[in-house]
């Protein structure tokens, strides 16, 4: 059946069922553009038990989620409350601010960064023992980098569809990068002792950037930034945080994990989930000391520890594995997961994106999905590396069934054919938003200057002297500043303090109800049986 078809098979009443929510990451910082240790502010609630406000890898890093909605305005506007109310928070609290690019801040020395904590329960302590294990596996700088989560369903779409979904998003997911990555460059300090391959910014002028590049050293001391360091770059990147510096792992990269089905894929996490992988043995679940290294030495810890542009998900039971409720119940949503932080958007996304998204997934969801192979996910990787670093690069070829493609004509073969879609969509919505979107996203490709990741890289040059953390600190503390300045009612300022009140207490009864020692509730975790 052709897209055409399938398109017009689907009732209005469904495309207007769609729902979104949106999980935003965002690090602490202080003025200076150093990253904040200080612990996760106790007016913002517990992470553990708090609804809205989390945090994600470090106690530094907070994680600002929605509910479910079917109005992409709502889900703005509530993600737009929450940043409010954790602005105000901030505010009273000090200095600190929220840093906007999806590249962390400057960095203290790895071991430095602090890890989540929750509490003293035991689903707690397996939140920060499972970070302590990333930091160990990966390194602490990689767990700083911060982006968006889009999770998206449609009503009656079953696990077959789903994952026919996945697989074509995965195929087309460099348009999302070429397109909404904002993060063509780094702070030094994120690098700092490791093979990079980056440039440095201010050997490099405008009118020239594919200059040669040339041995950086990662120079230290940006003017009247402390803590952080010089800025690498890559003349063309579009996304560092989806390319070989953000979040990738070299024991992953044996995984070849298929989405063909949900028995498949559920079957290759499950063995990555119990199969004892030798490097992570010799860090040992627990160190000489007797303290955590991390939950399991297996591939991997748990669900979440798998890295992917997207995910299949469910809404979990109290305690129940990710992986047992997918399968026992089916995929209930998709989460996007390679979109950069906008530094140039007040909350990191905005509305036309937004739809955006709505578009795109749809036409993974209608397009013709065959079954993935081996040799395509080797091949979609290469292309999610070279989009990531060399996106905007006239000329860029991708690798399509084995041929090269010029990037530019597949992604214009890709937005032609949105356009049904987004016309649909917008009759089921009477308006035109949605094709208003897709247009902008052929003029944005037709003029790369005009994409945030160029936007950013001539911003950085032309205005903050080649230091990207200084435009972040600028960008930040105009957000900060406009957030701020919105009007704040007080039933929504008592509402988020009951909210965090809540939370408060709900963590205090999960702590007195544990009656098993941690190490008895790590091993029942664990265990096969659970999945």
């Amino acid at each position: 059946m052709s897209l055409s078809h399938r398109l017009s098979a689907l009732a209005a009443d469904r495309l207007k069922g769609i729902r979104r929510g949106i999980e935003k990451e965002s690090l602490r910082a202080l003025p200076s553009g150093a990253l904040a240790l200080t612990p996760h502010p106790a007016a913002l609630g517990s992470p553990l038990t708090h609804p809205h406000i989390t945090t994600d890898y470090s106690e530094s890093q907070l994680e600002l989620i929605t509910g479910v909605h079917t109005s992409v305005e709502d889900c703005l506007a509530e993600l737009t409350r929450i940043h409010q109310y954790t602005y105000r928070v901030l505010q009273e609290a000090g200095e600190e601010r929220l840093w906007v690019g999806s590249m962390p801040c400057g960095l203290p020395t790895d071991e430095t960064i602090p890890l989540g904590r929750y509490g003293s329960s035991n689903v707690a302590r397996a939140k920060s023992v499972y970070r302590m294990g990333l930091g160990h596996r990966y390194g602490r700088r990689m767990q700083t980098i911060s982006g968006i989560h889009y999770n998206w369903s449609m009503p009656g779409l079953s696990n077959q569809e789903h994952f026919a979904l996945i697989r074509n998003f995965r195929r087309h997911a460099f348009l999302l990068l070429a397109l909404f990555g904002a993060s063509p460059a780094v702070c030094s300090s994120f690098v700092a002792g490791r093979e990079h391959g980056l440039q440095a910014l201010s050997e490099h002028t405008l009118e020239d950037p594919r200059a040669a590049p040339r041995a950086s050293t990662a120079p230290g001391g940006e003017t009247g930034t402390p803590g952080s360091g010089g800025t690498l770059f890559k003349p063309f990147a579009t996304s560092l945080r989806m390319g070989r510096l953000g979040y990738q792992s070299e024991a992953q990269s044996q995984l070849a994990v298929s989405y063909n089905s949900l028995e498949g894929y559920a079957a290759s996490l499950h063995e990555a989930l119990t199969q004892p992988y030798a490097p992570y043995e010799s860090i040992g679940v627990k160190n000489l000391g007797g303290e955590y290294n991390q939950l399991a030495t297996t591939l991997l810890q748990i669900e979440n520890e798998f890295y992917g542009t997207i995910r299949p998900k469910r809404v979990i039971h109290p305690g129940e594995r990710p992986l047992h409720a997918l399968r026992e119940r089916g995929v209930e949503y998709i989460e996007v997961r390679c979109m950069d932080l906008d530094p140039f958007e007040p909350v990191g996304i905005n509305a036309q994106t937004m739809r955006f998204l709505d578009v795109f997934l749809l036409h993974c969801l209608l397009a013709d999905s065959p079954p993935d192979t081996p040799d395509e996910l080797a091949e979609l990787g290469r292309n999610q590396h070279r989009t990531a670093a060399f996106g905007r690069e006239p000329g860029l070829m991708l690798e399509r069934n084995g041929r090269e493609v010029p990037l530019a004509d597949w992604a214009a073969e890709l937005l032609d054919g949105m356009a049904p879609i987004a016309a649909r969509l917008d009759a089921a919505h009477a308006g035109a938003d949605y094709t208003q979107a897709l247009a902008h996203a052929h003029r944005s490709l037709a003029a790369p200057e005009t994409l945030p990741s160029a936007r950013a890289l001539a911003t950085v040059r032309s205005d903050f002297d080649s230091s990207y953390t200084a435009f972040i600190r600028a960008q930040s503390e105009q957000t900060r500043n406009r957030l701020l300045a919105l009007p704040w009612p007080e039933g929504q300022q008592s509402a988020f303090v009951a909210m965090a009140q809540q939370s408060m207490r709900e963590r205090a009864a999960i702590e007195a109800a544990d009656t098993v020692d941690f190490e008895t509730y790590r091993q029942n975790y664990v265990s096969a049986s659970r999945l």
